[in-house]
């Protein structure tokens, strides 16, 4: 990857963009704060403040890289998740193959940090963005970047828009079979696969690849539905082959996997048959970087398989009483500018005074407004204005994308660095 731009971000000064950060940092640079190893509780930070264990990532990453590892599995775990350049290259020296992205704007931030392969996980029709991507593939020999295909007529745009680039390498693409009827994106029909694959290969600009998908749109999903059609993607991968359409390449890209049925594409891409090349067998799941305190928490593979160890919930989102209204209620300063609520509202899980914490009894978080979050108290709750409260979130990706500068604090507090975010 590209130390050069990381070590740019290093050198931004801190200042009134960046929320929850020491006011009287402005004007130093990331590292020069970093450098101060200041405490998040008693370091002139301001509430609400978003913060990312230390301990935590590490452990997230090291198992996802052992666990890839164990199953043969390559990793390319979805960037949109974090957007943070600094946690692609930790995830890229675990081993990870590259990044998965969705959209254009995302492939430009990875590249302008030096990723050199990524999986976008979209079909991508949009001319100007072909045309940037022709540039860099024409510009950099080691850049790689695999497109989903899921249409005929996105095909010809597709060529349309290479040709008229001028485009040179191909572009690797892969045919992005459906999840079922009413799923989201993807090929519907194994007829409508090869009719793709056949567009693609009518063309000079496109290079099939190989077969992708995202099981965690399998309707009504469970086990047995996931695995079934997990299966169906590596009949469609044979089939191809079979049929000669991989023919010249030196692996053939199978690739699924989100976050909450990893093990399932473990157990049916160790059934791939041999086939004429090697298979590079792709995961693409995102969210375990910082996993959650709840909708991943709960889905999570490894409570399926305990034994394989378990990822640990990194956010905490520091917010403050600022109203006590009532033996019932109260009120702190973090909302929905603050918090992930798309899923799961936040979960108050340790309160701070006098720089004792203790567990949040009797704390349930009801509802957030723009910048409040509403407090139901019991009679066990000891709150009162002024403490700090932890918050557990739901939802990494709403949660990375609220905060462009996330302080990187150890267990005591001290916070050793900051993730800049690109959303």
């Amino acid at each position: 990857m590209g130390n050069e731009a990381l070590a740019r971000l290093a050198e931004e000064r801190v200042d009134h963009r960046f929320k929850g950060l020491p006011p009287d940092a402005d004007g130093l640079s990331v590292a020069e704060l970093a450098a101060q190893r200041r405490n998040l509780f008693t370091g002139g930070f301001t509430t609400p403040v978003l913060a990312l264990s230390a301990e935590r990532l590490e452990h997230n990453l090291a198992l996802m890289e052992t666990y890839a590892a164990r199953h043969g599995l390559a990793f390319a775990p979805h960037g949109k998740t974090s957007m943070a350049p600094a946690l692609f290259q930790r995830q890229i020296e675990r081993g990870a193959w590259g990044i998965t992205l969705a959209v254009p704007h995302q492939v430009r931030v990875a590249r302008a940090f030096g990723v050199e392969r990524i999986f976008l996980a979209n079909e991508l029709v949009d001319a100007a963005a072909l045309r940037w991507i022709a540039g860099e593939l024409a510009a950099d020999p080691h850049f790689r970047l695999v497109c989903y295909v899921d249409s005929v007529s996105g095909v010809r745009l597709m060529d349309a828009a290479l040709r008229d680039a001028g485009a040179g390498r191909p572009l690797d693409v892969v045919v992005e079979l459906a999840a079922g009827e009413g799923a989201r994106t993807g090929v519907r029909t194994d007829e409508e696969c090869a009719a793709v694959a056949d567009a693609v290969a009518a063309t000079g600009t496109l290079r099939l690849v190989g077969v992708a998908g995202y099981e965690g749109e399998v309707p009504r999903a469970d086990p047995e539905r996931v695995r079934a059609w997990l299966r169906r993607l590596v009949a469609l991968a044979a089939g191809f082959d079979k049929a000669g359409r991989f023919a010249g390449l030196e692996e053939i890209v199978v690739s699924a996997g989100g976050s909450a049925w990893f093990d399932a594409v473990a157990d049916v891409f160790a059934e791939i048959p041999e086939l004429s090349v090697p298979v590079l067998k792709l995961l693409r799941s995102g969210a375990y970087v910082s996993h959650d305190d709840g909708h991943y928490r709960r889905l999570t593979p490894f409570n399926r398989v305990p034994g394989e160890g378990a990822l640990e919930p990194a956010f905490r989102l520091w917010t403050q009483v600022v109203s006590r209204p009532s033996p019932g209620q109260a009120f702190a300063n973090a909302g929905k500018r603050d918090a992930a609520y798309d899923l799961d509202l936040p979960v108050a899980q340790v309160v701070r005074r006098d720089g004792a914490e203790r567990p949040a009894d009797g704390v349930t978080v009801t509802a957030l407004s723009d910048q409040h979050a509403w407090l139901e108290t019991t009679g066990e709750a000891d709150l009162e204005v002024g403490d700090w409260v932890g918050l557990g979130l739901s939802h990494p990706c709403t949660a990375f994308d609220k905060w462009q500068l996330i302080p990187l604090a150890e267990a005591d507090g001290t916070v050793v660095d900051y993730i800049r975010t690109f959303f």
